[in-house]
């Protein structure tokens, strides 16, 4: 429950009903819609109320909309590395100065860790900074890098790349874990130190003083049908107020764009660029377990001028586990391509398929990455708000490597924060805090210092010879002038705008899964333990229904069907058998937000669903 406040009976009451409804699964209901241009009957897509507000629906007449609200000196949103990291620092500190302080943090995942995914070879340097004694805490870091491979791969062929001390991609020193169980034992260690979790629950909505400032957030009401009516056991979601939020959602978080908007943070930035990466978890034959041995590669299957690579871990868990993946970046080109099927095909290079053949697959997941680093970062300060971790973007792209800067910012933002809302007067202008010494902080931090000095890396692939030019200049420019050049290179834009037309481009035909090493897709999804409550508005909204056939089809043979790495998208014959529709399997969804940055017509909004929908990510 939320803790004793001014609202403390009311709230509660509130999150007693909040979770009475969570328990509920009513049947589904149809319905239908008609198109002006068209006699065709169609279902409507999208009902959820950022599309087809309830002030203007009848059906939500004389229903009661007050929300209960509570109170925090600091709210934060995501129960990952950066938001955690944000919670632990901010407690340390008013333990160390005797201070009182509260500190709510919200995570739309049921537990902390379920959503979380990631390669992951972590870079301890932001852990010794926060917890020196993390070893003797018990952190799960249980697998040091013992050996590190780098490889260009062709269709049938290795060829070896030394892996030179210096390079981004040198990861002696680190190690491989399983991030989902590291992000459990931060919320450990933050829960120790008195910080209010909140699994759960997800922040739907920002709220605004009069002034403009940030005033909160509110969590999703539940008990709406999926016809975007009310049921009888609708509730509202919890309002929380604080003096400053901090935002850490994760790559493309759906807050973080309504606060881009509203306070124009991405004005002097590029747009950001983003890839997709998948994951998979295996138990191989323990002859072929070397535990510490990290595998990275480039080349095949993707042409040299799509963007992505491999990655195959060798952990040290008890049990030959290896975690492996594939990344591709999206502003590739061709629409016919499915990041999924490049995934599973890769897996039958020889050099791969020595290491899984007798395995057993375990888990599958996907998510989102940031790729665009310094040129595109936006300013991460607002009046009442500050954006941390991967939601601005902080990742070190040649690296593969977020964690450890996503946890410096959280830390970087707490020591800003802490003197100004434990001060008697904050001399701040607004309602809500300003804190404009976070950005300064983060710009004297190694943090900058890091993503300066690789800014031209990904970039660099954009040019005639693609992959092999972007190595040359890796090797030129950041091996030996560690990034110093006078110059910074541009994105190509919005990941959106690359995809051609599906006329001037060449189908991809993908092998059959053997069921072996390779996969369909629907049973990888169920490897992720996503579930959501069948009866609510689908949180892939579409701004215009019409516009997925209309313009995605029928210029891009729908790309929504291959990007997505879940099967939430899918273009069906109408019941008449005259044309298509879309289709939305909207209780697939990974929550990885693909949909939201490929979709060419940017006619996908992705919201949160209710809280604890989603993933059940077990350690990836």
């Amino acid at each position: 429950m939320f803790p004793a406040s001014r609202y403390s009976i009311q709230a509660q009451r509130c999150i007693r009903a909040l979770k009475t409804v969570q328990a509920e699964h009513a049947p589904p209901q149809h319905y239908t819609w008609r198109r002006d241009c068209s006699s065709a009957v169609m279902p409507r897509i999208t009902s959820h109320y950022t599309i087809f507000p309830r002030d203007k629906d009848p059906r939500w007449e004389g229903v009661e909309m007050e929300r209960f609200a509570d109170e925090a000196d600091v709210v934060i949103v995501g129960g990952g590395p950066a938001g955690l990291s944000a919670a632990i620092r901010l407690k340390q500190l008013a333990k160390e100065q005797e201070k009182e302080l509260r500190v709510c943090l919200v995570e739309k995942a049921s537990q902390i860790g379920a959503h979380t995914l990631s390669g992951a070879c972590l870079e301890p340097s932001a852990l010794n900074e926060l917890f020196p004694d993390w070893k003797e805490r018990g952190a799960p870091l249980n697998t040091p890098v013992t050996e590190d491979l780098f490889s260009i791969l062709t269709e049938k062929y290795r060829i070896p790349v030394p892996m030179l001390p210096g390079l981004p991609m040198n990861n002696h020193g680190n190690y491989i874990v399983r991030l989902g169980h590291f992000v459990h034992w931060l919320g450990e260690q933050a829960e120790e130190l008195g910080v209010e979790i909140y699994p759960g629950y997800a922040a739907a909505e920002v709220l605004f003083h009069e002034d403009g400032s940030v005033k909160g957030i509110a969590t999703n009401d539940v008990g709406i049908a999926k016809d975007g009516s009310p049921k009888d056991v609708f509730e509202r979601g919890m309002e929380l107020h604080a003096k400053v939020t901090l935002f850490g959602e994760g790559c493309h978080g759906h807050l973080a764009k309504q606060l881009y908007r509203q306070f124009n943070l991405r004005e002097n930035c590029e747009p950001q660029t983003y890839a997709i990466g998948l994951k998979e978890l295996w138990v191989i034959d323990e002859k072929k377990w070397r535990p510490g041995r990290v595998e990275h590669s480039v080349g095949w299957p993707l042409n040299r001028n799509t963007y992505g690579g491999s990655f195959l871990y060798h952990l040290n868990e008890g049990e030959p586990l290896v975690a492996l993946g594939f990344v591709v970046g999206l502003d590739y080109t061709n629409p016919y391509l499915s990041p999924f099927r490049e995934f599973q095909r890769w897996k039958h290079h020889p050099f791969v398929a020595k290491t899984l053949e007798g395995g057993n697959r375990i888990a599958y997941g996907a998510r989102a990455l940031n790729e665009g680093g310094y040129q595109c970062l936006p300013k991460v300060t607002f009046p009442g708000g500050m954006l941390i971790g991967c939601s601005p973007g902080f990742m070190n792209v040649p690296k593969i490597k977020g964690t450890h800067t996503a946890m410096k910012s959280g830390m970087l933002a707490a020591e800003a924060i802490f003197p100004k809302v434990t001060a008697e007067d904050p001399a701040s202008e607004t309602a809500g805090l300003h804190i404009p010494e976070y950005e300064d902080n983060l710009k004297k931090s190694w943090i900058w210092k890091e993503l300066y000095a690789v800014r031209n890396i990904r970039p660099s692939f954009h040019n005639y010879f693609g992959l092999y030019g972007g190595m040359v200049y890796t090797g030129v420019f950041y091996w030996i002038l560690r990034g110093k050049e006078p110059w910074t290179l541009k994105h190509a834009g919005l990941d959106s705008a690359q995809l051609k037309p599906a006329k001037e481009c060449t189908p991809i035909e993908y092998p059959k899964p053997d069921g072996k090493l390779s996969f369909d897709l629907l049973s990888s999804v169920a490897l992720s333990g996503t579930n959501h409550e069948g009866d609510q508005p689908p949180h892939l909204t579409l701004k215009d229904d019409s516009i997925p056939v209309a313009n995605n089809l029928a210029i891009y043979d729908g790309p929504e069907q291959r990007f997505c790495p879940a099967g939430v998208y899918e273009y069906v014959p109408l019941e008449t058998g005259e044309g298509m529709r879309l289709q939305i399997n909207a209780q697939n969804c990974v929550h990885c937000k693909t949909c939201d940055i490929k979709d060419p017509s940017q006619n996908i909004n992705w919201v949160v669903p209710e809280g604890s929908g989603g993933p059940a990510y077990n350690g990836l």
